[in-house]
């Protein structure tokens, strides 16, 4: 089985005329945003296999950060076509990836990875939010086996959930 978490960047400052959308930063609330769902992924023992990200400022500070959060020491490759690209060459760098790994964690934005989520699930999701994280499990044994409504999806969360409640499980392993 395989599994995709379609990772949302975390939230970042607002553009402003004559700033370039590719170099936006995080806001601090993005960092605490990474805090709450990597503590999620980390009580769950989430963790990928293969970690890839675009190459916008704000997306490779949200991988960075998640990374250091869940403790994952590997790589963090990074595409341009996750910032800008069609739906197909996406799949064909997920079709390119290592079949002795079994998670893949992918960051990314919106609306091109909620349109991801929907076209290789059989579910639907109206939008990812910030710092959102889809998790779509595969029957497949291989990468190059994943096609369109074939997905299943485990679970989606994202950091307003926890707005007014944060399960003391979670409270305990963030950072003081």
């Amino acid at each position: 089985m395989k599994t995709i978490y379609f990772i949302r960047h975390a939230k970042s400052k607002y553009f402003s005329y004559g700033e370039s959308d590719y170099e936006r930063p995080l806001k601090k609330k993005g960092y605490k945003d990474i805090q709450m769902i990597g503590s999620y992924l980390k009580l769950r023992g989430i963790s990928p296999d293969i970690f890839l990200s675009s190459c916008a400022l704000r997306a490779q500070e949200s991988a960075l950060a998640l990374a250091k959060h869940i403790e994952y020491d590997g790589k963090i490759e990074y595409f341009q076509e996750l910032y800008i690209s069609s739906n197909e060459e996406v799949i064909e760098i997920l079709k390119a990836q290592d079949d002795e790994a079994n998670t893949l964690f992918i960051m990314g934005h919106n609306p091109f990875l909620s349109e991801l989520v929907n076209m290789l699930s059989k579910e639907y999701i109206s939008k990812i939010p910030t710092m959102g994280i889809v998790a779509v499990n595969f029957e497949e044994d291989s990468w190059s086996d994943i096609v369109e409504k074939k997905g299943d999806i485990d679970f989606f969360i994202f950091p307003k959930q926890f707005k007014y409640y944060v399960p003391n499980q979670i409270r305990a392993i963030l950072p003081r």
